[in-house]
């Protein structure tokens, strides 16, 4: 996938004083007072860069809070106001724009649920053009790179440089204990793609639940992401949503200064011995694809036999044979589960391909 981006650096618009950017608040604004006492208790602790706040929700199904709209945005522009600290809000909508500036909304970001839709985003930029005004977008629902890239392409094409990406986790990618699967590799292959492009963590969406935000947060943190966007309440049980996912703001300050902030790279002192560990690993990447084409070599000759024999290819049977006896080698090994099971799932597939290119070719 080719791309190109013309994105302004996070601390041309943003002044984080070298610091991971720090995007908190309530998931949705409820009340004046639940978004003036959240805010405030923010404040007071002094870790957020930029307060952020729900006002348009969008829900699956009728009937649930779907946000207090135009209502809210006084009160976070009387936020701004007495603590100076700039405001965050998703929109969907072109009118959703046009209201969020009319009351000095300072940053907009797009939802998983709009960025899905080409249509949608293309709207969002034809209502940007002309706006100076940092755009943050969240990855879509659905684990689909392009589909994230192309935002980032329509956004970018209504003269937006200001723009940074947002990674809340896929729904139902994995099964895992979080509410969204986190799929690293997807964030980090889009830095990959734009490696100018700020990435911020959303670890409230990937975990679902409290207890989970501090391992997330590390994680973001480890692969050198540039902030963390976490959802914080006044009273995270009585609120409207997402109740379990949120913390306090004292929880959420004592939470944050007990995480580690990596150096971004090293010093030549380091060089060496780097260099080293990593021809060791690259002499290992180079046997583990000897051994997988040996393996390979292998399923060839089986495809030949089952195409000898009129067998199928596919044997469900084997392949749970297979599934749960690499599993549990790779716990004695100490692997991660989660690893063993993606890895022999492609090298299942592949071996599938394999076998039936060569059950349809012609023996010689």
């Amino acid at each position: 996938m080719k791309a190109n981006l013309d994105v302004l650096p996070l601390s041309s618009w943003i002044d984080t004083a070298g610091k991971p950017l720090i995007i908190a608040g309530p998931c949705s604004a409820e009340t004046e007072e639940q978004v003036s006492e959240t805010v405030s208790r923010i404040a007071k602790e002094g870790y957020a860069h930029v307060i952020r706040a729900g006002v348009w929700k969008p829900r699956t199904r009728p009937g649930s809070f779907e946000g207090m709209g135009e209502a809210a945005l006084p009160w976070l522009a009387a936020m701004k106001k007495e603590t100076g600290l700039p405001i965050a809000v998703e929109v969907a909508t072109p009118q959703h724009i046009e209201l969020a500036l009319k009351y000095g909304i300072d940053i907009l970001w797009i939802g998983a649920r709009t960025t899905v839709n080409p249509f949608n985003v293309q709207d969002l930029a034809d209502a940007l053009k002309g706006v100076d005004v940092p755009v943050l977008i969240k990855n879509p629902v659905n684990p689909d790179l392009a589909l994230w890239v192309g935002a980032f392409e329509r956004i970018a094409g209504a003269g937006i440089k200001k723009m940074a990406a947002i990674h809340r986790g896929f729904s139902n990618a994995q099964e895992t204990k979080f509410r969204n699967s986190p799929m690293w590799q997807l964030a980090v292959e889009l830095k990959t793609l734009f490696p100018q492009l700020p990435m911020i963590g959303d670890p409230s969406h990937m975990a679902g639940k409290r207890a989970y935000l501090y391992e997330l947060a590390q994680r973001a943190l480890d692969l050198n992401y540039d902030g963390l966007i976490i959802e914080s309440h006044r009273n995270p049980d009585e609120a409207w949503s997402d109740a379990s996912q949120q913390l306090t703001p004292e929880a959420l300050g004592e939470m944050l200064r007990s995480l580690e902030i990596r150096k971004p790279s090293y010093g030549e002192d380091f060089q060496s011995e780097l260099d080293q560990l990593r021809q060791k690993i690259d002499n290992i990447d180079r046997e583990l694809l000897e051994v997988l084409a040996a393996r390979m070599a292998v399923v060839e000759k089986l495809g030949e036999y089952k195409r000898e024999n009129n067998v199928a290819v596919l044997q469900l049977d084997r392949w749970k044979q297979l599934h749960n006896s690499r599993a549990d080698l790779g716990k004695k090994l100490n692997l991660y589960p989660e690893l063993v099971e993606e890895m022999f799932k492609l090298i299942h597939m592949e071996s599938i391909r394999k076998q039936t290119e060569v059950m349809n070719q012609q023996p010689a």
